[in-house]
């Protein structure tokens, strides 16, 4: 990207009403605390500004990436030469008609379960804990304990390159483990529908604080990552098999195989992008080695 490139698509972002920041550290955007410096952050807004922004930066061959609260995000720590659109406060309305909430792309899932909790409604418990935005949930089938977000997703609407801004029903959405329609690019997430049933709200919380608690029990949540580390093989759990690999707690440098839960690769505090990429590799190598199994990652990875 030039700097003249750079320039545009910043004041037309704020013509259009977006918040803009320049030389942005990622690191402050990602769970994981990794990440480089990024020339420009555009802040989300309505939906029809956004759906503007994504057709200029299309339209000027201007490469971008979505970020929400890059919770299923690893990030390199060099410059990263693209433009980042953030999905967070100024896309983040929620609303209830009957048993539908609206709620838009920057909406984290737990004020969102928090919402249908508060409203009397039940199927999002599951979602509670788990620490993105409803745009990232979306696009990668978010789930838990049992639940999914295919489980709930009523409709979505989501924009294409040009800015044509589209809904997308249930059916359309080819929801599968950790995929979606949108997996395969060409369309940024605006907001969903979520179709929920009527429950108690009391019930509702115990369910909540039930799996909070499991959560911090199991879970590596005094330290930083992006979550599981590794997709769910075919008939066996990668922490299981990490495990019986010997690798509950290999580290290089500040990254860790989690001691707590060995599906977690950890940030013990000062860990970088290589630390944490070599564990992985390390962990993808001698599982494949012992038991002929090739582990997929399920965060996404920006190298640049």
């Amino acid at each position: 990207m030039t700097t003249e490139e750079i320039i545009g698509i910043k004041e037309f972002a704020r013509n259009t009403g977006l918040g803009v920041s320049e030389n942005v550290s990622l690191s402050r955007y990602t769970t994981f605390g990794t990440g480089g410096v990024c020339p420009l952050m555009i802040e989300a807004g309505g939906i029809n500004e956004t759906a503007a922004v994504v057709r200029e930066m299309a339209e000027k061959s201007i490469p971008f990436y979505i970020i929400g609260k890059g919770s299923n995000l690893i990030v390199n720590d060099c410059e990263i030469s693209r433009v980042f659109l953030h999905m967070g406060k100024g896309l983040s309305d929620i609303s209830v008609s009957g048993n539908v909430i609206a709620c838009q792309a920057g909406a984290a899932l737990s004020a969102v379960s928090g919402f249908a909790r508060d409203n009397g409604l039940t199927g999002l418990e599951f979602a509670y804990g788990i620490p993105g935005n409803i745009g990232g949930a979306v696009f990668m089938n978010a789930g838990a304990y049992g639940g999914e977000m295919k489980d709930v997703v009523k409709s979505v609407t989501a924009c294409d390159y040009k800015g044509n801004i589209r809904v997308f029903s249930a059916e359309e959405l080819d929801f599968g483990y950790r995929h979606s329609v949108f997996s395969q690019g060409g369309y940024v997430i605006l907001s969903a529908e979520l179709l929920l049933t009527q429950g108690d709200t009391e019930e509702i919380s115990a369910k909540m604080a039930e799996l909070t608690a499991k959560r911090k029990d199991k879970q590596p949540l005094e330290y930083r990552s992006a979550g599981s580390t590794f997709k769910r093989p075919q008939g066996t759990f990668a922490a299981l098999l990490i495990e019986e690999c010997g690798l509950k707690g290999y580290t290089c440098g500040g990254a860790q195989v989690s001691e707590k839960h060995s599906g977690f690769v950890i940030n013990r505090g000062n860990a970088t992008f290589e630390d944490i990429m070599n564990v992985i590799a390390h962990v993808k190598k001698v599982v494949y080695e012992q038991r002929g199994i090739e582990l997929e990652c399920e965060p996404e990875i920006i190298r640049e």
